[in-house]
């Protein structure tokens, strides 16, 4: 039977804007308490927070750098006992920097380190202090990643940012196949977003892309949104990619 998300308390990390923040509010209008992560936008994570009370449910506001595995382990320890249990990690929080793709001297060794921690290592950081949680929850506990196509394709906003988003993607596999039962993982790969970081691309490039696409149409930040909801109620799935892009990475 499905998973019934009313009273769950989920962690997004990375919550404070675009893609986290509707998340956020999605749980929340489930029903969830939502414990929402920032690394430095505290303001905009407070509004975040005063939106998901709105909806009735808790909301406890967790600083830190999910880079850090002191850090992802200080957001879990406060999660659980702000809002009293763990059930839902979304795993939203990334890391990027614009550079040319066949440039292999644009990006730095900082790039690639940074990638590497934040998009790759943060997944076991978070898994290893949520796990005894999740095992202990009569009905276990999910961890849904935000990915990206550009772990399937060849391109992206950089390529440390494709690379560890594809290591991301093995990763997600490898705890699927190694944590159940009780623990269910999944990733959402979305394509280009319009959000705040979405807004950097060149109009033309977004114009290109929304022209690549099957369905001839940006991916909605609702739809995409969604698709984590959809992920976290299914008690049937794990160890899927689901992408969620206007058909914009079946045609790369």
């Amino acid at each position: 039977m499905p998973y019934s998300l009313k009273g769950r308390n989920v962690l997004v990390t990375g919550g404070s804007r675009g893609l986290g923040e509707l998340i956020c509010l999605k749980f929340a209008a489930e029903g969830c308490n939502v414990a929402v992560n920032y690394q430095s936008s505290l303001d905009r994570a407070m509004g975040v927070g005063d939106k998901v009370r709105q909806l009735g449910v808790k909301s406890v506001l967790v600083q830190g750098d999910v880079g850090k595995e002191s850090d992802c382990i200080k957001i879990v320890k406060e999660t659980i006992s702000h809002l009293g249990g763990l059930d839902i990690i979304i795993s939203n929080a990334g890391y990027t920097r614009f550079a040319t793709f066949s440039d292999l001297h644009a990006p730095t060794i900082e790039d690639w380190d940074t990638c590497h921690a934040v998009n790759v290592k943060a997944q076991i950081f978070l898994m290893r202090e949520a796990l005894p949680t999740f095992n202990a929850n009569p009905d276990g506990g999910a961890f849904i990643i935000t990915s990206s196509i550009a772990g399937v394709t060849a391109g992206g906003s950089s390529m440390p940012y494709a690379v560890s988003k594809a290591a991301q993607l093995h990763l997600m596999l490898c705890l699927a196949s190694t944590q159940g039962p009780k623990v269910r993982v999944n990733a959402v790969l979305p394509g280009w977003l319009r959000t705040e970081w979405g807004g950097k691309y060149d109009p033309k490039l977004v114009e290109f892309l929304r022209e690549k696409s099957w369905l001839k149409q940006e991916t909605l930040l609702d739809d995409c949104a969604q698709a984590f909801v959809d992920i976290a109620q299914n008690s049937s799935m794990t160890g899927q990619k689901i992408q969620v892009d206007s058909g914009l990475g079946q045609n790369s």
